[in-house]
């Protein structure tokens, strides 16, 4: 009979006899083993390979660096590793009481009544909701990246008849607060491998990378520039790419054959990446970009840096950044939590800001006058209905849209804010400008700003427009519901729902994804699905392919239309609001007294005055109020902790 110690010991020499069968790779400062060969997609998984230092101590808040040698043992990647993480409690309200609804009836409840319910949740969880609750992987010691490759491909490793497998490198979203390489938030990319070997006849390697998020990975500002470095995150990225370029090759890879690709804040940051150092530094480390959903917060302000910094160290109960390198993690992944959790609505604090260095201007700007990699084949998609998500739904009167865009554009002249309300999305909701009530006009505001317009930044940024552009615009089509066509994988994957509640139409997960690996392999999008065009060049039509179709229906269809209508006010948020910049370099937004704020993807500042629960930002609903049970918060907080792993499915 087998003990329980018996069981263990066999179990592990199992485990260890089947490892022996597995490949190592002799990175030179380590040597490094898969962890798991899938015989179903005949791939090797090579998890969590360290591709920098760890970024504690003195190496807080800078730049990323080579990791130190390692080669006294093999290296697994058995343990995994997430940066520290953190979420907005707003969006647990949003959820309940906009998007949960439009998922399931087509509408929300627009009342008086709702919104003084959810006005007066958020008022409460505001200064009562616990900690944010961490993934028990989370840890500052995260720069890692996973290499999932073909066996076929990785044996041709080093052999002089090719040239390698081109590589896919996936960069996670999450507002720049949370998110992480793995499946589970990412995807499984068997799919993807599956279906460039079938339809392309080619193999394909897939990466995956961690970089730092919140206060760990975006502070900026004049405290940080004196000892550190703005956009952390951004260099661990960079430094990831480089490592891809220094090393795939002995996985099977073409170091010449990159294609990134990303969603949501992963997107935006690759148009940081595109365009960094306004293209002086020579060639991108990557070839290809594959931009879904772009977002970001376009804003520069230095001032604005300054007091989410600020705030960061009131909330750890600092003065300097220091002294903030001298706590201990615990104390450095609470404050950023408690700061980000109480980000006014729709913003996130942290995000890429200019730093005149990395970001030397808004993406927008580089991209007009041509300063980034130019050589860079570009394939941009966005979705049908990107701003519902972040839409504010207190917004319900012109003065408290007036109090939004002050709040996120502190420094913008009144006439500039004026243009923006009466001009730019002016209050007629007669449907001649795509809306019907003030909230659709908010969310077309948001959506423009932070996500569909840096699409069309993209799509013109070349002459004669000579990059792609669709739209996946399938059932309620929200931010980020293209994810789960984008990883679909048949064997793991559940049909009948794409995270949002809506079935999967199998088709349109062979057309998205044929686009996706054929751009990776050949750098020219087309599909093997009987009938489906090729995309075509966005050129001066503003061509883009429309991805449609209805999950409860199975109805779909792919056609091409025209963009122009929205070139027009895209060009106008592209010149920036706070022009001229504010002597030195800054990003990000913030109000007055470290109540500030940012938007979508993007950075802003948010609480900061010196306590963990700070005043919550305006514009706040002003209209009835309605008492709420004790059970009627913790329901709200239950949704927010429920929306926090909704959102970590889907990649936002």
């Amino acid at each position: 009979m087998f003990t329980p110690a018996l069981l263990l010991t066999a179990l592990s020499v199992l485990c260890s006899a089947q490892n022996a069968y597995l490949p190592v790779v002799d990175l030179v400062y380590e040597l490094h083993q898969a962890l798991v060969y899938d015989s179903t997609g005949d791939f090797y998984n090579f998890s969590n390979i360290r591709y920098a230092a760890p970024p504690v101590g003195d190496l807080r808040f800078r730049e990323p660096q080579p990791p130190t040698e390692n080669r006294g043992e093999v290296q697994t990647g058995a343990q995994g590793r997430i940066c520290p993480q953190a979420s907005p409690i707003w969006e647990g309200v949003q959820y309940q009481l906009v998007v949960e609804p439009v998922i399931n009836n087509g509408t929300w409840d627009q009342s008086e009544y709702s919104l003084a319910k959810a006005g007066n949740a958020l008022s409460v969880l505001e200064v009562s909701s616990p900690d944010f609750p961490q993934d028990p992987r989370a840890t500052e010691d995260c720069l890692f990246l996973d290499v999932v490759v073909p066996r076929k491909a990785f044996e041709s490793a080093g052999q002089s008849n090719g040239s390698g497998a081109p590589v896919l490198v996936w960069i996670y979203g999450g507002g720049y607060v949370n998110g992480e390489k793995g499946r589970f938030n990412s995807g499984d990319p068997a799919g993807l491998l599956s279906r460039s070997a079938s339809t392309q006849n080619q193999d394909m390697i897939y990466v995956s990378l961690n970089y730092r998020l919140g206060a760990f990975g975006w502070l900026s500002g004049s405290l940080i520039a004196e000892n550190g470095v703005a956009n952390a995150g951004l260099y661990d990225q960079r430094f990831a790419l480089e490592w891809v370029q220094k090393k795939i090759h002995l996985f099977g890879g073409d170091p010449q054959h990159v294609t990134v690709i990303g969603e949501s804040a992963g997107g935006g940051s690759i148009m940081h990446q595109t365009t960094a150092y306004g293209g002086t530094r020579g060639p991108a480390p990557f070839q290809r970009a594959i931009p879904q959903s772009p977002g970001f917060f376009p804003a520069a302000s230095k001032s604005l840096q300054d007091r989410i910094t600020a705030s960061f160290l009131d909330y750890c109960n600092v003065s300097t950044i220091d002294e903030a390198r001298n706590l201990p993690s615990s104390d450095l992944i609470l404050a950023n939590s408690r700061q980000i959790m109480h980000s006014s609505y729709s913003t996130y604090t942290y995000g890429p800001t200019v730093d005149g260095v990395f970001v030397p201007d808004t993406p927008s700007r580089l991209l007009a006058a041509g300063k980034f990699d130019r050589n860079v084949e570009v394939m941009v998609g966005h979705n049908g209905d990107e701003g519902l998500y972040f839409a504010d739904p207190f917004i319900r009167t012109e003065s408290n849209l007036t109090d939004f865009l002050t709040l996120n554009f502190p420094t913008a002249p009144m006439d500039v804010l004026d243009f923006i309300t009466t001009s730019l999305y002016p209050p007629d909701y007669s449907g001649r400008y795509g809306y019907l009530d003030i909230f659709s006009r908010v969310n077309l505001l948001i959506s423009e700003l932070l996500f569909t317009c840096n699409n069309v930044y993209l799509a013109t940024s070349k002459p004669g427009n000579e990059t792609y552009s669709y739209l996946f615009n399938v059932s309620t089509a929200l931010h980020g519901q293209d994810i789960a066509y984008t990883f679909f994988t048949p064997a793991t994957s559940n049909l009948s729902d794409d995270d949002y509640g809506s079935p999967i139409i199998p088709k349109i997960v062979d057309v998205l994804q044929d686009y996706i690996v054929s751009f990776t392999v050949s750098g020219e999008p087309a599909s093997k699905v009987e009938g489906i065009p090729d995309l075509l060049l966005y050129g001066n039509n503003a061509t883009t392919q429309v991805i449609q179709g209805n999950g409860s229906t199975g109805i779909w269809s792919v056609f091409r239309q025209s963009e122009l209508e929205m070139t027009g006010r895209c060009a106008w948020w592209a010149l920036g609001l706070e022009v001229p910049l504010e002597s030195g370099y800054g990003g990000g937004n913030g109000g007055d007294d470290g109540n500030g704020s940012g938007s979508g993807d993007g950075s802003g500042g948010s609480g900061g005055n010196g306590t963990s629960t700070p005043t919550p930002n305006p514009p706040q609903y002003t209209g009835a109020t309605v008492a709420l049970t004790g059970s009627e918060i913790g329901r709200v907080w239950i949704g927010f902790v429920t929306v926090l792993v909704g959102l970590a499915v889907v990649g936002l």
